[in-house]
């Protein structure tokens, strides 16, 4: 965590009096002027706390503290000034978002309090956010586990879409990767709510009832209810909600979103989830591409021809080598190669799924009680 402080003027004398003053008491740097403090912060940050004046010529200190917010958000900003206008304040507090204002001539015992503070303050927002970081990973490795033991199948998906998602989220140069690999990973969460019998029957290709289709078909909505109320999964709910709509607007959910509205997110996995199908059905990829650009208005064209060039012979992955073992030599982490069944044929777990504690529970446990078919095939990627 940072402890380093950034003062910017366009004074050379001042900054030497800062210096002078508060070396002994802080880990200080100067700039002479908005430029000099901005390639400072660009090569020798991050700051803690970045304090600038107010009058400096070519970028004055609003200027220059709105400009240190984007690059530095975590930064404590400060403003120093002979102008105690109320426009200028206001002007710090709104456009630079300025922690502590002070006016000039400064004492030294003064700047020092504040820099001090802005310190604290600094710890206080990273010591929040990383606690906001560690509770968010707790809450989707929870979700996770909870999906791998409830729906394997569809866990097996979404970890095998959350992989394809990352590199067709490169090739589109997607702003937030993490948000697309979580929304692929959990984008089966509303599965959870679904009866196992319904589960069951859908699984077994037989006849649904309106109610159960209904409910099937609302399964991205009460997944996004779901990673709604967890903070900052906000954008990530909103793809969940909106993987099954359709470019021209047409699909789940019934609303007037179509074409760009469709969150990004969502497009790409509209059409990653519409290939693997194909894919499972016996479809090489780049066939079921071609089937798929047959549908116009089901998926985004420029998508569509990302995966097109993501996909092409010469780029695809050459297929991993699997081997056999036994449920006792199974281990945390391994990915399954192959589906997983009871002896009556079952299947407890596809293809896909990478072994998790809670289901590695669950096989030992169906293993004890109703037997499992043996070997398991994993994927040597885990054996290394």
């Amino acid at each position: 965590m940072s402890t380093r402080i950034l003062c910017v003027d366009d004074e050379p004398n001042i900054l030497a009096g800062f210096q002078r003053n508060l070396r002994k008491q802080f880990q200080l740097d100067i700039a002479v002027g908005g430029t000099d403090g901005l390639r400072s912060i660009q090569e020798n940050g991050p700051y803690a706390v970045v304090v600038a004046d107010m009058q400096m010529p070519l970028m004055n200190g609003v200027e220059f503290l709105t400009r240190v917010q984007a690059l530095a958000p975590d930064t404590v900003r400060m403003m120093l000034t002979g102008d105690a206008g109320q426009k200028t304040a206001m002007d710090a507090v709104n456009q630079g978002h300025v922690f502590r204002f002070l006016t000039k001539p400064c004492p030294p015992e003064t700047l020092a309090l504040a820099l001090t503070a802005g310190l604290k303050q600094h710890h206080l927002m990273i010591a929040e956010r990383e606690l906001l970081e560690n509770t968010l990973s707790g809450a989707v490795r929870m979700l996770g586990e909870l999906l791998s033991t409830v729906e394997p199948r569809s866990f097996g998906q979404g970890q095998q879409l959350a992989a394809e998602a990352r590199r067709l989220g490169a090739l589109l140069k997607y702003p937030n990767p993490w948000e697309l690999e979580i929304a692929a990973t959990l984008g089966g969460i509303g599965f959870v709510t679904v009866p196992p019998a319904t589960l069951t029957k859908a699984q077994l290709k037989e006849t649904l009832t309106g109610a159960e289709t209904d409910t099937l078909t609302r399964v991205p909505e009460i997944g996004a209810r779901l990673l709604g109320h967890i903070p900052r999964l906000e954008a990530v709910a909103a793809i969940v909600h909106y993987q099954d709509k359709h470019y021209d607007g047409s699909g789940f959910p019934a609303d007037a979103r179509a074409g760009d509205d469709v969150p990004l997110g969502a497009r790409i996995l509209h059409v990653l989830s519409a290939m693997l199908r194909a894919e499972a059905g016996g479809l090489s990829r780049m066939i079921a591409l071609e089937h798929m650009r047959q549908r116009p208005g089901f998926f985004d064209p420029r998508v569509l021809d990302a995966a097109f060039t993501c996909y092409a012979p010469e780029t695809t992955a050459a297929p991993v080598a699997c081997r056999a073992i036994n449920l006792h030599e199974l281990r945390i982490g391994h990915l399954l190669a192959a589906g997983v069944e009871t002896f009556q044929g079952v299947l407890l777990v596809s293809a896909g799924n990478r072994v998790t504690p809670g289901l590695m529970e669950k096989l030992r446990n169906f293993a004890l009680l109703e037997g499992i078919k043996e070997p398991i095939y994993v994927s040597e990627e885990t054996e290394g």
